[in-house]
């Protein structure tokens, strides 16, 4: 199939990029990486009015360090994070999780930009965010604001942002040597959607932060397990039952995959995985 007729746009700067969004007339969607949209637009999922190219947006690019945290322009691609010493150094859980996000071509052309403003529920970096408490920076006419992890995905492509904003960062707070991270999903194929899987930070107090991802309508958090792990420098195979059982709590939903009750045991499988893997 063929996209439907669309007008494009390439602005160069974030203004000309707000600017355009606040036209309601002009029924923009941002192009970052296209790795989902233009797929999406093909086949009729995704009909805008102006397709709205960021990727000449040289704001949006860089990894940048600063004293506590890791901001991370919007553009920039799965592979630039994958060769970020940065990234290597302050963000082993990216580390952990970015051979594991669909294929290298994918990589290739995908942004971290594009993936949390599509909050896909099968996608890696949602999670991620969830389990190190991150926040999106998102810009509009009206100026700038931080919206935590925590409170931007709201459901399938669904999230905080509004329509007339841009997501202009994610800032990650840096890791510290006591701090543990694990990382475990089950795919038919590698490179495939995740059928369920789990991202884990363990702080050096022990407390501990456990996102779901690929189980229901959006990346979650598993406040009941966490609450059950907190406190524990090693899991003992009786707390990781335990923990399994809490995930109860969440609303598994099924999908072409698998069904709710597989989507549970599988969750479960990938929550023993990860925290046995811990590092």
């Amino acid at each position: 199939m063929k996209a439907p007729d669309f007008n494009y746009e390439k602005p160069t700067s974030i203004s000309d990029v707000l600017a355009l969004l606040a036209n309601d007339e002009l029924d923009c969607q941002l192009l970052a990486g296209g790795q989902s949209l233009m797929p999406m637009m093909n086949f009729r999922m995704a009909n805008p009015g102006t397709l709205v190219d960021i990727s000449g947006v040289s704001e949006l690019a860089g990894i940048t360090e600063c004293t506590d945290t890791i901001e991370i322009g919007a553009m920039v691609r799965y592979c630039e994070l994958e060769q970020s010493t940065i990234i290597k150094t302050h963000c082993p859980l990216i580390n952990l999780v970015l051979p594991y996000v669909a294929h290298a071509a994918i990589r290739n052309r995908g942004t971290i930009g594009g993936s949390i403003g599509l909050s896909d529920p099968a996608a890696e970096l949602p999670a991620v965010l969830l389990a190190l408490d991150g926040s999106i920076e998102v810009t509009s006419g009206n100026g700038v604001r931080l919206e935590p992890a925590s409170s931007f995905f709201k459901g399938v492509y669904e999230t905080a942002c509004e329509p007339d904003e841009l997501i202009t960062k994610i800032i990650l707070p840096k890791a510290h040597s006591q701090q543990k991270f694990g990382f475990h999903e089950v795919a038919r194929r590698h490179g495939d959607y995740a059928m369920a899987g789990v991202c884990i930070a363990q702080d050096s107090d022990l407390s501990i932060r456990v996102a779901f991802f690929g189980v229901a309508d959006k990346a979650i958090r598993a406040t009941n397990v966490e609450k059950l792990l907190s406190g524990s420098a090693s899991f003992s195979q009786d707390v990781i039952k335990d923990a399994q059982n809490a995930t109860s709590e969440i609303e598994f939903e099924g999908d072409m995959n698998a069904s709710p009750e597989a989507k549970q045991h599988i969750a479960n499988v990938v929550l023993e995985r990860a925290l046995k893997g811990m590092k």
